[in-house]
Protein backbone atom coordinates (compact mmCIF):
# COMPACT_ATOMS: atom_id res chain seq x y z
CA UNK A 1 0.00 0.00 0.00
CA UNK A 2 1.50 3.33 -1.04
CA UNK A 3 2.18 6.17 1.37
CA UNK A 4 -0.37 8.35 -0.44
CA UNK A 5 -3.16 5.82 0.13
CA UNK A 6 -2.23 5.41 3.80
CA UNK A 7 -2.27 9.19 4.20
CA UNK A 8 -5.73 9.41 2.61
CA UNK A 9 -7.08 6.67 4.87
CA UNK A 10 -5.70 8.38 8.00
CA UNK A 11 -7.06 11.76 6.90
CA UNK A 12 -10.50 10.29 6.29
CA UNK A 13 -10.49 8.55 9.66
CA UNK A 14 -9.47 11.78 11.38
CA UNK A 15 -12.20 13.70 9.58
CA UNK A 16 -14.87 11.19 10.61
CA UNK A 17 -13.68 11.18 14.20
CA UNK A 18 -13.83 14.96 14.45
CA UNK A 19 -17.24 15.00 12.75
CA UNK A 20 -18.80 12.73 15.37
CA UNK A 21 -16.45 13.50 18.29
CA UNK A 22 -15.22 17.07 17.77
CA UNK A 23 -12.25 18.27 19.79
CA UNK A 24 -13.26 20.96 22.26
CA UNK A 25 -11.45 23.63 24.23
CA UNK A 26 -10.64 22.44 27.75
CA UNK A 27 -11.65 25.81 29.19
CA UNK A 28 -14.73 27.06 27.31
CA UNK A 29 -15.87 23.93 25.47
CA UNK A 30 -15.85 25.55 22.02
CA UNK A 31 -15.10 23.25 19.06
CA UNK A 32 -11.45 23.69 18.16
CA UNK A 33 -10.10 24.74 14.80
CA UNK A 34 -7.84 22.31 12.94
CA UNK A 35 -4.67 24.07 14.06
CA UNK A 36 -5.73 24.42 17.71
CA UNK A 37 -4.77 21.95 20.44
CA UNK A 38 -6.61 21.64 23.77
CA UNK A 39 -7.18 25.40 24.13
CA UNK A 40 -8.86 27.77 21.71
CA UNK A 41 -7.12 30.99 20.68
CA UNK A 42 -9.41 33.17 22.80
CA UNK A 43 -8.78 31.20 25.98
CA UNK A 44 -5.03 31.26 25.38
CA UNK A 45 -5.13 35.05 24.95
CA UNK A 46 -7.18 35.46 28.14
CA UNK A 47 -5.12 33.05 30.28
CA UNK A 48 -4.85 34.85 33.66
CA UNK A 49 -1.06 35.11 33.78
CA UNK A 50 0.57 35.94 37.12
CA UNK A 51 3.72 37.60 35.69
CA UNK A 52 5.44 36.49 38.90
CA UNK A 53 8.68 35.79 37.02
CA UNK A 54 9.06 39.56 36.60
CA UNK A 55 8.76 40.20 40.37
CA UNK A 56 11.45 38.60 42.59
CA UNK A 57 9.52 39.12 45.84
CA UNK A 58 6.21 37.89 44.42
CA UNK A 59 3.30 36.19 46.18
CA UNK A 60 4.55 32.67 45.37
CA UNK A 61 8.02 33.47 46.70
CA UNK A 62 6.66 35.01 49.90
CA UNK A 63 4.34 32.07 50.55
CA UNK A 64 7.16 29.56 50.18
CA UNK A 65 9.79 31.67 51.96
CA UNK A 66 7.75 31.27 55.15
CA UNK A 67 8.34 27.50 54.90
CA UNK A 68 11.86 27.07 53.50
CA UNK A 69 14.80 28.92 51.98
CA UNK A 70 13.59 29.22 48.40
CA UNK A 71 15.82 30.94 45.83
CA UNK A 72 13.13 32.02 43.33
CA UNK A 73 9.51 31.06 42.64
CA UNK A 74 6.90 31.64 39.94
CA UNK A 75 3.60 30.25 38.67
CA UNK A 76 2.17 30.66 35.17
CA UNK A 77 -1.49 31.50 35.83
CA UNK A 78 -3.95 32.13 38.64
CA UNK A 79 -6.21 29.26 39.72
CA UNK A 80 -9.70 29.80 41.10
CA UNK A 81 -12.29 27.19 42.04
CA UNK A 82 -14.98 29.17 40.20
CA UNK A 83 -12.89 29.97 37.12
CA UNK A 84 -13.27 27.97 33.92
CA UNK A 85 -9.47 27.83 33.82
CA UNK A 86 -9.62 25.28 36.61
CA UNK A 87 -10.42 22.74 33.89
CA UNK A 88 -6.82 23.00 32.69
CA UNK A 89 -5.55 21.59 35.98
CA UNK A 90 -8.26 18.94 36.16
CA UNK A 91 -7.54 17.84 32.58
CA UNK A 92 -3.81 17.64 33.20
CA UNK A 93 -4.14 15.86 36.53
CA UNK A 94 -6.97 13.43 35.81
CA UNK A 95 -7.71 13.62 32.09
CA UNK A 96 -4.45 12.35 30.59
CA UNK A 97 -3.78 15.68 28.85
CA UNK A 98 -0.02 15.19 29.01
CA UNK A 99 0.61 17.07 25.76
CA UNK A 100 -1.15 20.13 27.22
CA UNK A 101 0.99 19.84 30.37
CA UNK A 102 4.16 19.84 28.29
CA UNK A 103 3.00 22.76 26.11
CA UNK A 104 2.12 24.93 29.09
CA UNK A 105 5.38 23.87 30.70
CA UNK A 106 7.25 25.12 27.63
CA UNK A 107 5.33 28.40 27.83
CA UNK A 108 6.26 28.88 31.48
CA UNK A 109 9.84 27.85 30.74
CA UNK A 110 10.09 30.46 27.98
CA UNK A 111 9.21 33.16 30.51
CA UNK A 112 11.58 31.79 33.15
CA UNK A 113 14.41 31.64 30.61
CA UNK A 114 14.31 35.44 30.41
CA UNK A 115 15.04 35.79 34.13
CA UNK A 116 18.59 35.49 35.51
CA UNK A 117 17.53 33.80 38.78
CA UNK A 118 15.89 30.93 36.88
CA UNK A 119 18.69 30.63 34.32
CA UNK A 120 20.94 29.65 37.24
CA UNK A 121 19.01 26.39 37.64
CA UNK A 122 20.93 23.36 36.37
CA UNK A 123 18.26 20.64 36.49
CA UNK A 124 14.48 20.37 36.74
CA UNK A 125 13.09 18.07 39.46
CA UNK A 126 9.37 17.17 39.32
CA UNK A 127 7.53 16.57 42.59
CA UNK A 128 7.11 12.77 42.47
CA UNK A 129 3.95 10.72 42.80
CA UNK A 130 3.89 7.55 44.87
CA UNK A 131 4.50 4.61 42.54
CA UNK A 132 1.01 3.23 43.21
CA UNK A 133 -0.68 6.52 42.36
CA UNK A 134 1.48 6.90 39.24
CA UNK A 135 0.57 3.35 38.19
CA UNK A 136 -3.15 4.10 38.58
CA UNK A 137 -2.93 7.41 36.71
CA UNK A 138 -0.39 6.25 34.14
CA UNK A 139 1.78 9.36 34.41
CA UNK A 140 2.97 12.09 36.78
CA UNK A 141 1.54 15.45 35.75
CA UNK A 142 4.40 17.33 37.45
CA UNK A 143 6.90 15.36 35.38
CA UNK A 144 5.10 16.26 32.15
CA UNK A 145 5.12 19.94 33.09
CA UNK A 146 8.79 19.64 34.05
CA UNK A 147 9.65 18.23 30.62
CA UNK A 148 8.18 21.29 28.95
CA UNK A 149 9.97 23.70 31.27
CA UNK A 150 13.27 21.87 30.85
CA UNK A 151 12.96 22.01 27.06
CA UNK A 152 12.67 25.80 27.18
CA UNK A 153 15.47 26.23 29.70
CA UNK A 154 17.76 23.77 27.93
CA UNK A 155 18.51 21.76 31.07
CA UNK A 156 17.75 18.12 31.97
CA UNK A 157 14.81 16.65 33.88
CA UNK A 158 15.92 14.63 36.92
CA UNK A 159 13.00 12.31 37.70
CA UNK A 160 15.15 9.85 39.66
CA UNK A 161 16.60 12.29 42.17
CA UNK A 162 13.51 12.64 44.36
CA UNK A 163 11.05 9.89 45.34
CA UNK A 164 7.90 9.71 47.42
CA UNK A 165 8.64 7.39 50.31
CA UNK A 166 5.05 6.86 51.43
CA UNK A 167 1.52 7.10 50.05
CA UNK A 168 -0.29 10.33 50.91
CA UNK A 169 -3.96 11.20 50.72
CA UNK A 170 -5.40 13.64 48.17
CA UNK A 171 -5.21 17.10 49.74
CA UNK A 172 -8.01 18.93 47.91
CA UNK A 173 -10.33 19.30 50.91
CA UNK A 174 -7.73 19.36 53.69
CA UNK A 175 -7.02 22.25 56.04
CA UNK A 176 -3.64 23.99 55.92
CA UNK A 177 -2.41 22.10 59.00
CA UNK A 178 -3.65 18.76 57.70
CA UNK A 179 -1.91 19.32 54.38
CA UNK A 180 1.38 19.98 56.13
CA UNK A 181 1.05 16.83 58.26
CA UNK A 182 -0.01 14.75 55.25
CA UNK A 183 3.23 15.36 53.32
CA UNK A 184 5.67 15.78 56.19
CA UNK A 185 8.60 13.43 55.64
CA UNK A 186 6.96 11.99 52.51
CA UNK A 187 9.97 12.47 50.22
CA UNK A 188 13.50 11.10 50.07
CA UNK A 189 16.52 11.40 47.80
CA UNK A 190 18.00 8.68 45.64
CA UNK A 191 21.49 8.70 47.18
CA UNK A 192 23.20 7.27 44.10
CA UNK A 193 21.68 9.82 41.73
CA UNK A 194 22.43 12.59 44.22
CA UNK A 195 26.12 11.64 44.22
CA UNK A 196 26.17 11.52 40.43
CA UNK A 197 24.68 15.01 40.10
CA UNK A 198 27.04 16.40 42.73
CA UNK A 199 29.94 14.95 40.77
CA UNK A 200 28.62 16.74 37.67
CA UNK A 201 28.59 20.04 39.55
CA UNK A 202 24.81 20.41 39.86
CA UNK A 203 24.03 22.62 42.86
CA UNK A 204 20.79 24.45 41.96
CA UNK A 205 17.56 22.68 40.98
CA UNK A 206 14.13 23.87 39.86
CA UNK A 207 11.41 21.98 41.75
CA UNK A 208 8.21 21.69 39.69
CA UNK A 209 4.60 20.88 40.61
CA UNK A 210 1.21 21.50 39.00
CA UNK A 211 -0.24 23.97 41.52
CA UNK A 212 0.88 26.04 44.49
CA UNK A 213 -1.74 26.28 47.23
CA UNK A 214 -0.37 26.34 50.80
CA UNK A 215 3.17 25.38 49.81
CA UNK A 216 3.19 22.26 52.01
CA UNK A 217 4.05 19.81 49.22
CA UNK A 218 6.82 21.97 47.77
CA UNK A 219 8.29 22.58 51.23
CA UNK A 220 8.28 18.88 52.06
CA UNK A 221 9.82 18.08 48.67
CA UNK A 222 12.50 20.72 49.11
CA UNK A 223 13.56 19.47 52.56
CA UNK A 224 15.67 16.46 51.44
CA UNK A 225 17.10 18.46 48.53
CA UNK A 226 18.29 21.23 50.83
CA UNK A 227 19.56 18.71 53.36
CA UNK A 228 21.85 17.52 50.54
CA UNK A 229 22.97 21.14 49.97
CA UNK A 230 21.03 21.75 46.76
CA UNK A 231 19.73 25.27 46.24
CA UNK A 232 16.03 25.14 45.34
CA UNK A 233 13.85 27.34 43.15
CA UNK A 234 10.27 26.41 42.27
CA UNK A 235 7.84 26.66 39.36
CA UNK A 236 4.18 25.62 39.07
CA UNK A 237 1.56 26.03 36.38
CA UNK A 238 -1.09 27.43 38.70
CA UNK A 239 -1.17 29.65 41.78
CA UNK A 240 -4.09 29.73 44.21
CA UNK A 241 -4.39 33.32 45.35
Amino acid sequence: MSGMIIHQILSTATGLRELFFPRRCVVCGRVLEAEERDLCGSCIEELPLTYQWLIPQNAAFERLARRFDVEAAASLFFFGSESDYRHILYGIKYGSRTALARRLGRTLGSYLAQIRDFRKCEAVVPVPLHRLKKWKRGYNQAEEIARGIAASLGIPVESRLLARSRYTRTQTRMSVDDKAKNVQGAFRLDDKRCEELKAQGVTHVLLVDDVLTTGSTLASSAAPLQAADFRVSTATLAFVG
